[in-house]
């Protein structure tokens, strides 16, 4: 399968926003893991799933509108090490408004989209691998969510290629 398949199928991932106040569960990844601990502006992106504690994370939030999960259209992006234990990234926003996460799991870190990597999005959209093929983006009203004036917790399960399928493991 081609490089441009994978790519976007890791730039668009598919996976979920279960929006609720933040609650303390494990340190805090990231550059503006302070954000979060203090309950600031941002997003705290809680990834599960993993089918291997290997490799890297990338986080990347984009603007709700018709442009998000366009090529360098995002306006934050975290790269954090993949540990064990519970992983949760802190990424800074803006200020108020309607956002759209993206996850990649670049699962052996050599920085490249691999049929390995796995992926998932705010939402957590049932997505087909054909999506990816035809490069169809999932509503917007399944994938965004809404931030105040404090963090928002949004749950991400990953999803990786298995056989014809984009599943969680």
């Amino acid at each position: 399968m081609s490089k441009m398949f994978f790519a976007g199928i890791l730039a668009a991932g598919a996976a979920g926003a279960l929006i609720a106040p933040v609650a303390a569960q494990g340190a805090t990844l990231g550059p503006a893991a302070a954000l979060c601990n203090s309950n600031a502006t941002a997003v705290l992106v809680d990834v599960r799933g993993f089918k291997a504690r290997t490799g890297t994370l990338r986080v990347q939030i984009y603007n709700a509108d018709k442009s998000y999960l366009e090529k360098r259209k995002w306006l934050e992006r975290v790269d954090v090490p993949v540990r064990n234990g519970a992983v949760q990234v802190c990424v800074p926003v803006k200020g108020p408004g309607n956002y759209v996460v993206s996850v990649r799991h670049d699962i052996n870190g050599n920085g490249k989209s691999d049929k390995s990597d796995g992926g998932g999005l705010s939402g957590n959209p049932d997505m087909k691998l054909t999506d990816f093929i035809f490069k169809r983006k999932p509503k917007l009203a399944q994938v965004s969510f809404a931030v105040g004036g404090s963090t928002k917790r949004v749950p991400i399960t990953l999803n990786y290629v298995n056989g014809l399928s984009f599943d969680p493991v």
